[in-house]
């Protein structure tokens, strides 16, 4: 099937942090997208397995997610992407950062994507007056951001497969799987299977780096 899509730590930041603070993937490159880029390669083709449908969330951060209300697995099932997110409390930076990108409303908006979601605790290992720089810097960090999505709902089999997916930024990411622990690129994922009313969502413990042009 093609992979093409809607989809944080650009090369600057991970030449500060190293790799511990930073994944990279995949061989291609493509220049930053823009909101507008973003909307017009949002694809409503996607995979929807009975596992996609019905499988639980899985991981060990899946306990702090909230038992009630918009911010609880079934809140976030009712909402677009970017408005679940915006409830979970794990992923206030990376909400912050979707917002200083302009593209909450290019998410909410998509047709079946998949977004491996950088958790606050990934965003943590960035030094401060870095993110900081990052987050003003709306062309890199939609780059960024763009290179933590593609379309379809993927489920956790097919992420086990191994088989590279072409991000909106244009290069690609690589799922794995080993004993029931999942990594994309080398980002682990904490609360994976979280669905919204247009995507899937993994939670991940790293802001993934596209490939440097």
């Amino acid at each position: 099937m093609k992979q093409r899509v809607l989809g944080i730590a650009v090369a600057a930041v991970c030449l500060a942090l190293g790799a511990a603070a930073c994944s990279s993937g995949g061989t291609s490159s493509s220049s930053s997208a823009s909101p507008a880029a973003v909307a017009s390669s949002a694809a409503p083709a996607a995979t929807a397995s009975g596992e996609a449908a019905g499988g639980a969330p899985f991981g060990s951060a899946c306990r702090t997610v909230p038992a009630t209300g918009s911010g609880s697995f079934n809140g976030m099932a009712a909402a677009p992407v970017a408005t679940a997110a915006a409830s979970n409390p794990m992923l206030a930076t990376l909400v912050t950062a979707v917002k200083q990108a302009g593209l909450a409303g290019t998410l909410d908006s998509a047709s079946n994507i998949t977004v491996f979601a950088p958790g606050n605790a990934a965003f943590a290992k960035i030094p401060a007056p870095t993110l900081k720089k990052v987050l003003a810097d709306k062309a890199e960090l939609t780059k960024v951001l763009t290179y933590h999505v593609v379309s379809g709902r993927y489920t956790p089999t097919q992420l086990a497969s191994g088989t590279p997916l072409k991000t909106l930024e244009g290069a690609t990411v690589k799922p794995a799987s080993m004993g029931g622990n999942y990594e994309i690129n080398n980002a682990h994922v904490l609360c994976g299977n979280v669905r919204t009313a247009n995507a899937t969502v993994y939670i991940i413990d790293t802001v993934l780096m596209p490939p440097a042009s």
